[in-house]
């Protein structure tokens, strides 16, 4: 294509017309190879994602989540604010959710080791465990007048204020502190960043030993002032959809008082290869890899031909993002591959011990998300080839030319719209939710101009600046910004519309050749008439007509 090019710009009419179709018929193989790469994409990456998925979480995080403690309907860990709370879910619903050893008639479920059968269904990995982080005493510094009555201050958790001292009655694992043996990620919690290790117990086989040990814990008062933050770690299978389902349940216990939960639950496929389907899908990986290796080498020659002027190119940029994701995919891919091997027979052999498979997940969750992206950017390659269509064209032509207009406007936009952001923060950050940090508070307003906001919420937490903001920020960004913006691309549009009219159209376009090629094949299908039998017909009708008139004009001048 970059030869064809060449030619083009210089030799005679022949040759330009002789090349030019060279470039739009390698244009078009081009296509149909990438179209055929990006199905293999779509097939590859939508065969991984399981239905069942969703439906998994969702069942099993209400079971979990959703459950009312005992004695109060309105409370469930999605709720809990207090001590109190906690250790009720934890006799209740936690313990009833993770011990299913009989049927609703009181019947043995299974005479298997792991007898424990969540719905029926779900067979519990090896044992659940239970994290806490602590910190120490004086953390922090009590102002002097207050030192009389507070003489204890515990800080917010950091590495620095983690405390790793025996503590209670130091009888067992839970009461002293453990390192971590595995290398899962540090978990990002609703207010601080939690390492690995703390003061860890496991759950027994037996529902009522645990809830023993539970009484026990909460007697002998294992959650103290210094407790930050408790992890509630267990994994799923189900053989019925081969799928896996790793829990993590976390309160936070913030230097403020009062508990924070939140949640994590990931389905996940870590037996890949069972059903015939799977064995197709890996194929798939395998034509994938070739793809990859077919347009590394396509884009590296272009680098050696056109060196510096290839990376003028908006498109080349692209084309290299894209080929930098899928290597990037291969190797999450082959590294999730080679931690299941590795991992997952050793963690499936012991049902008496905990079975971390955070970290399994943790690589699956990034394996995801990377071929997510990867399948976003190949769907955006596809405006490469656009120009097959007028109205396409057009757009493409219009968003590339008024691209520096749109540039000077984002930046007068940003600029007003982060001074309101810190506005907001500032004046309702201590009050109202959508404000409570600066984060919350950009996303606020972009859910303001689409018309999503709590008005109430702003006027109650300050009823004279409340409205004033409110106003202000709807009228310069809804009515005045974002009006501005729709004027840069209807009149850039406008523009492009009128050289369209004119003839100054793009002159490489792959319309033509596809209609040209449409209709050949159905020509030589017999399909369709061939332009020299309509030629002819229109002929014989001519010559037909022409008599008739004749007749009929000589007998209307005989009458």
């Amino acid at each position: 294509m970059v030869q064809a090019s060449r030619w083009y710009r210089g030799g005679t009419s022949r040759d330009k017309l002789h090349y030019r179709k060279e470039e739009i018929r390698t244009t078009l193989q081009e296509l149909l190879l990438y179209l055929i790469f990006l199905i293999n994409l779509c097939i590859l990456t939508f065969g991984m994602v399981n239905p069942h998925m969703y439906y998994f979480n969702k069942v099993i995080s209400s079971l979990f989540l959703d459950t009312s403690v005992p004695g109060d309907e309105r409370t469930n860990f999605k709720s809990i604010r207090s001590i109190t709370d906690f250790w009720k879910f934890m006799e209740g619903p936690l313990l009833e959710g993770l011990y299913w050893d009989s049927w609703y008639n009181n019947q043995k479920l299974y005479n298997l080791k792991n007898s424990s059968r969540i719905y029926y269904e779900n067979i519990l990995l090896g044992v659940p465990r239970v994290r806490q982080l602590r910190v120490r005493n004086n953390t922090c510094k009590v102002y002097s007048s207050f030192q009389s009555l507070m003489s204890d201050c515990y800080g917010k958790y950091s590495s620095k204020n983690e405390d790793v001292a025996d503590f209670g009655i130091r009888s067992g694992s839970e009461w002293k502190y453990s390192t971590s043996s595995t290398n899962s990620p540090w978990h990002w919690g609703l207010v601080g960043i939690y390492r690995n290790g703390g003061y860890i117990f496991t759950l027994s086989k037996s529902k009522s030993e645990t809830k023993n040990k539970f009484i026990d814990l909460r007697l002998n008062s294992w959650i103290t002032r210094g407790t930050r933050v408790i992890f509630i770690d267990f994994s799923l299978y189900n053989a019925n959809v081969n799928l896996f389902c790793i829990i993590r349940l976390v309160a936070e216990f913030p230097a403020t008082g009062g508990i924070l939960t939140s949640w994590q639950f990931y389905s996940l496929k870590l037996l890949r290869y069972v059903s015939y389907y799977d064995y197709f899908i890996a194929s798939c990986e395998i034509v994938f890899c070739i793809f990859l290796v077919v347009f590394t080498t396509q884009e590296i020659k272009k680098i050696k031909e056109l060196k510096f002027a290839y990376f003028k190119s908006i498109w080349n940029w692209l084309e290299l993002l894209l080929l930098l994701l899928c290597f990037v995919t291969v190797f999450f891919y082959a590294n999730c591959n080679i931690q299941n091997f590795l991992l997952l027979g050793q963690l499936l052999k012991s049902t008496e011990k905990y079975s971390d498979f955070y970290f399994l997940a943790y690589w699956h969750i990034y394996y995801n998300n990377i071929i997510a992206l990867t399948i976003f950017f190949a769907w955006i390659k596809i405006f490469k080839f656009i120009s097959f269509n007028k109205t396409m064209s057009q757009l493409s032509s219009t968003l590339s030319r008024c691209i520096k207009d749109i540039v000077g406007f984002a930046i007068m936009f940003f600029i007003i719209f982060f001074a309101y952001a810190q506005l907001g923060f500032l004046v309702f950050g201590s009050q109202v939710d959508d404000f409570s940090t600066f984060q919350n508070a950009i996303f606020a307003q972009f859910r303001i101009v689409l018309g999503d906001f709590d008005f109430a919420g702003i006027q109650q937490a300050n009823w004279i600046l409340g409205p004033i903001y409110f106003i202000t920020f709807i009228f310069f960004v809804f009515f005045v910004l974002l009006n501005m913006f729709l004027a840069i691309i209807n009149d850039t549009y406008s523009e492009v519309k009128a050289d369209y009219a004119i003839g100054k159209r793009p002159d490489f376009e792959l319309g033509k050749m596809i209609k040209m090629t449409y209709h050949n094949a159905l020509e030589k299908l017999k399909l369709k008439k061939t332009q020299k039998e309509d030629k002819k017909i229109s002929k014989s009708n001519g010559h037909f007509v022409q008599p008739t008139r004749r007749e009929s004009f000589d007998e209307s001048v005989r009458f």
